[in-house]
């Protein structure tokens, strides 16, 4: 089977290894995927949450040269405004909140930015359904 539609995202990370922690722990995604490209001999991994055939795939560079930053960004739905609150509380406290959480309300929703080791934006959120519009449309 071919995959169809849209697959992933490509980010350079400087350190592979904190971005993997990173996005372990606010986007609960874990390596599905991981190689030393023969041509480059740069570290590939890709990352999943397992509820959809996407990735993330980070790609090693010695200088991030490209930065996914607000407004450009990478969303990710939370179950609660509560998992939004306390993945926020984390990254306050490690520096990595950019701004929130914001109420937006409907379609929007409940929302937050966070900076990765490298200066890419994840957005956490909370009602912005999503899956429900795609489904309906």
């Amino acid at each position: 089977m071919n995959d169809i539609g849209l697959t992933h995202v490509a980010l350079q990370a400087s350190d592979i290894d904190r971005s993997l922690a990173f996005y372990a722990r606010y986007a609960a995604m874990q390596v599905v995927h991981s190689r030393t490209d023969a041509e480059s001999g740069r570290r590939v991994v890709w990352l999943s949450d397992k509820t959809r055939p996407f990735v993330i795939v980070l790609i090693e560079a010695d200088a991030v040269t490209t930065v996914l930053r607000p407004f450009a960004h990478l969303g990710v739905g939370c179950r609660s405004r509560e998992e939004v609150d306390r993945l926020c509380a984390e990254a306050r406290s490690e520096g990595s909140l950019i701004s929130g959480p914001t109420d937006s309300a409907y379609p929007v929703g409940y929302w937050a930015f966070l900076r990765d080791p490298d200066g890419h934006t994840l957005e956490l959120s909370y009602g912005q359904e999503v899956g429900l519009t795609v489904e309906r449309a």
